[in-house]
């Protein structure tokens, strides 16, 4: 396929494609194509002058523009007829009686020429293969002989005209290669106006794919940024609730010390009812001092006295006899137990009240 030949249409230059697709090479140009233009302009002014220059018929002949050619790039087809006659080429009209009369198949022929209104374009044979080169396509496309009588039948139908074309075609590239070999085409080539409104369209869905991507993205930010505040007030629950246990922990703690306290001092022998101030506690650690010294005054000389020890909890460490007198410190642990017990009754003096 690479080997054929192929204008694509710019403008209204079809005619130019055409004739170059057929030939197979750049052979005409809108230059040239126009100066041929001119010409036949120039041969009909001639002719219309032989009846007078000053007849009606030519002053509107003159008045007139060009029926061979416009400034679009469209050239009629006695443009293309005298072009063709350079190489030794001819026309002949397809469905024209003289050439129904020959009953000749298509497939024999080597190319036609197809136009409707103002678009021409070619069906030519290469090697051993049929392929239609019209511009508007975006490639060769591949027809087979069986589908060559039915394809310029249905061009008829939509209302072509079909010229054959008469000559030996001047010898290409392509020609000679698809002597040799057959070439198979996957997927047919699309109009140029399909594909690029099949690429715009695919623009448009690339555009659009864009933003519903972007606007995921702005979601997933949402999304995250919610996450981590979610992350967040989870950790401030904890937190609380570890803050929660350990105003628990406390407080049990603090009822177990209360309930220490309150065992300790059941185990204490107290006056029946009469709770002692600081002042009373006070003389009674120096009258027990005061009684302590005496009895040491009054031990033999040459016997010590064995110094005291004190009770210890239940470490196993050596204590003191239950029935002996207490020590100093068992008395400021009474007195304390003794001072709390007067405010907690204090306290419950108060809420009877």
């Amino acid at each position: 396929m690479e080997s054929i030949f192929h204008e694509k249409q710019e403008g209204s230059l079809c005619a130019q494609h055409c004739l170059n697709n057929l030939l197979q090479g750049e052979y005409f140009s809108p230059v040239e194509l126009s100066s041929i233009a001119h010409q036949l302009d120039e041969e009909e002014r001639m002719r219309m002058a032989e009846g007078g220059v000053t007849s009606e018929d030519y002053r509107t002949f003159l008045q007139q523009p060009s029926g061979n050619m416009d400034d679009s790039g469209f050239f009629s087809i006695q443009v293309i007829s005298n072009a063709l006659k350079v190489w030794g080429l001819e026309l002949i009209l397809f469905n024209s009686p003289e050439y129904q009369r020959l009953r000749i198949d298509p497939i024999n022929e080597r190319s036609f020429i197809c136009n409707y209104k103002e678009h021409w374009f070619t069906v030519r044979k290469l090697g051993k293969q049929w392929f239609n080169l019209n511009s508007l396509l975006t490639g060769p496309e591949l027809i087979s002989d069986t589908y060559l009588a039915l394809f310029l039948a249905q061009l008829q139908q939509e209302g072509y005209s079909i010229f054959v074309v008469k000559g030996d075609l001047p010898d290409c590239e392509a020609d000679q290669l698809l002597q040799m070999i057959r070439v198979q085409q996957m997927h047919r080539p699309k109009l140029i106006g399909e594909e690029l409104a099949q690429l715009k369209e695919q623009r448009v869905q690339k555009t659009d794919l864009e933003r519903v991507l972007e606007a995921n993205d702005g979601s997933t930010v949402l999304d995250e940024d919610e996450e981590d505040l979610q992350r967040a007030l989870a950790l401030s629950r904890q937190e609380i609730d570890m803050e929660d246990e350990e105003a628990d922990l406390r407080r049990a703690i603090q009822l177990s010390m209360q309930g220490s306290s309150r065992s300790i001092s059941q185990d204490i022998p107290q006056t029946s009812g009469t709770h002692l101030t600081s002042e009373e506690l006070r003389k009674r650690r120096e009258a027990y001092f005061e009684k302590e010294q005496q009895q040491q005054q009054q031990d033999p000389p040459g016997q010590l006295s064995q110094p005291s020890e004190r009770p210890t909890t239940s470490s196993g460490a050596p204590g003191s006899d239950p029935g002996d007198a207490m020590s100093e410190e068992d008395m400021l642990q009474a007195a304390v137990t003794m001072s709390l017990e007067t405010v907690r009754n204090n306290f419950k003096t108060d809420g009877k009240k």
